[in-house]
């Protein structure tokens, strides 16, 4: 065990401090610490002389700063769950031990490479960087976060760069920063140190400007269009007990019908395109063969007298797997459904499946509430109506760029978001969540229309600009005019969607070529 003792457990406080740095350094925090908040960490491992104490401290690193910027766990595993609050709490701890093991991953690599190849320091540096970057770029996790969208977060105009790199670009960019700046920190008492960390505050401020002018030089919109998204903020357990026929679907449907009708009435001299409800709003199956049951019918009814179109989530049902669906529809104004749906593709473990069933069936036996959905065929066709090439997305499907990148390709006017966050309370997730979501606009610079059950319910534009938001757990609607491209031009980032990832693997190898070439060198000297 590590020494408690106060002499022992001094060089702990510096990857207890890195976690820290990280920690308030992601959305809702500013990040304040982004640009150094490896350096602690990156020191401790230095001077480390065993792989045990480097792995431990990138695991303190680690766990305090999923503690403090992913404490939101703990109210989910209280509400989904339904885990008494000590127990919530045991979990959250657990998930925090698990949840980024990039980090001390990152610093076992380095070490046991280090060890083995005796790097110069120079270039040691540089691939412990290399390899945090990546462990970090490829960490599997249920809730794929990075550096890159604090700057969002912040509205730091840095944040337009996400064109050209994306937001994994950025966030590659952020975590590279701290190099310098370790080199500075080492270097401080030295001119040298003091010129490195003023040239990276220079080139911060740089990228900044930078992007100004890029939001400055987008093309104007040559269209718009006037959607109505509307929030009914309906409880978990209401939700559930219609999903499981024990009851209130009436309710629901009644109370989005009403906020629906009352937004209209309250702009009846304007002209809506189309509203768009929540994930799983509508409360029972949608489908050709579902036409003529209470439910649909009472829905076609409705917007055929008002003459509103509408996107909105419910239930679908696939025959060929005998399983419902978590699905997108569009009605037009006659109520009618317009073909195709969207069906959702990467399914929430332990809500929407259960990992390993099908290799295991008998692990439904231990987990019957567990819901069990069909897959959906991922992002292979564009939700189409009145002309609008729309690029519907479920829930955290936006937090993986490579599903909006797929709805660009189709050519993706906008992309629609129907979401439900009712199960993580108000504080930090529906920021994150929210500010993930809206950042593909950003990356593919295509307006991003997000619509939840309880909030935050908004529009991003092309820009980034984010419109109204919806407060958190009430009852909203709001009527958004979206100027939008009608062909939007394919950004840097959609054409070189792999660029990046290569270009730090190719960095990667070329310095561990160097390595190898700089020990034959010394071996041939010392012959």
């Amino acid at each position: 065990m590590v020494s408690l003792s106060l002499s022992g457990a001094k060089p702990w406080l510096l990857p207890l401090l890195s976690g820290i740095l990280i920690g308030t350094s992601y959305i809702p925090f500013p990040p304040w610490a982004a640009l150094f908040c490896f350096v602690p960490l990156w020191l401790f491992w230095q001077r480390q002389t065993r792989l045990r104490e480097v792995f431990l401290g990138g695991l303190l690193t680690s766990f305090v700063f999923t503690l403090i910027g992913f404490n939101w766990v703990t109210y989910l595993l209280h509400e989904f769950a339904h885990l008494p609050w000590p127990l919530a709490v045991v979990g959250m701890l657990l998930y925090a031990l698990v949840a980024h093991l990039f980090v001390p991953l990152a610093g076992v690599v380095w070490f046991w490479g280090q060890r083995k190849f005796r790097w110069p320091e120079p270039l040691s540096l540089a691939l412990m960087a290399m390899i945090t970057v990546l462990c970090e770029a490829y960490s599997l996790t249920l809730f794929d976060w990075n550096f890159g969208y604090s700057w969002y977060g912040a509205g730091l105009p840095i944040y337009q760069w996400a064109e050209i790199v994306g937001f994994k670009g950025l966030s590659a960019a952020t975590l590279l920063c701290n190099l310098p700046l370790l080199i500075a920190w080492r270097k401080r008492k030295q001119r040298s140190g003091q010129t490195i960390a003023a040239a990276v505050l220079l080139g911060f401020l740089t990228l900044n400007a930078g992007g100004f002018w890029l939001k400055n030089r987008l093309p104007a919109p040559d269209d718009q269009f006037k959607a109505l998204l509307v929030q009914a903020s309906i409880e978990n357990s209401e939700k559930m007990a219609a999903e499981l026929g024990q009851g209130y679907r009436p309710e629901i449907l009644r109370r989005y019908l009403e906020l629906t009708d009352r937004a209209l009435l309250s702009h009846r001299n304007e002209t809506i395109d189309f509203a768009v409800w929540p994930e799983t709003a509508f409360p029972a199956l949608l489908g050709e063969e579902f036409a003529n049951e209470e439910y649909p019918a009472a829905l076609s009814q409705f917007l055929k007298a008002r003459q509103l179109a509408l996107i909105t989530g419910a239930y679908g049902f696939d025959r060929r797997q005998g399983l419902p669906t978590n699905s997108m529809f569009v009605l037009n104004k006659n109520g009618e459904l317009t073909p195709p749906h969207y069906s959702k593709t990467i399914l929430l473990a332990f809500g929407e499946y259960i990992p390993g069933e099908r290799i295991f069936p008998a692990i439904r036996k231990w987990l019957p509430p567990t819901g069990q959905f069909a897959r959906g065929q991922g992002p292979t066709q564009l939700l189409q109506w009145n002309g609008y090439r729309m690029g519907g997305q479920i829930c955290y499907e936006s937090l993986f760029p490579e599903f909006s990148w797929a709805l660009a390709d189709l050519g993706a006017q906008f992309i629609v978001n129907a979401t439900n966050d009712s199960w993580y309370g108000t504080w930090q997730e529906p920021y994150q969540h929210m500010y993930m979501t809206l950042a593909r606009g950003v990356e593919f610079r295509i307006p991003v229309l997000r619509v939840t059950n309880t909030g935050i319910s908004t529009v991003a534009l092309a820009s980034g600009d984010i419109l109204e938001r919806s407060p958190l757990h009430r009852t909203w609607t709001g009527i958004f005019e979206v100027p939008y491209r009608v062909h939007p031009a394919p950004t840097f980032y959609q054409r070189w969607f792999r660029l990046v990832p290569g270009l730090l693997w190719t960095v990667l190898f070329l310095l561990l070529a160097l390595g190898a070439f700089g020990r034959k060198i010394d071996d041939r000297q010392k012959h």
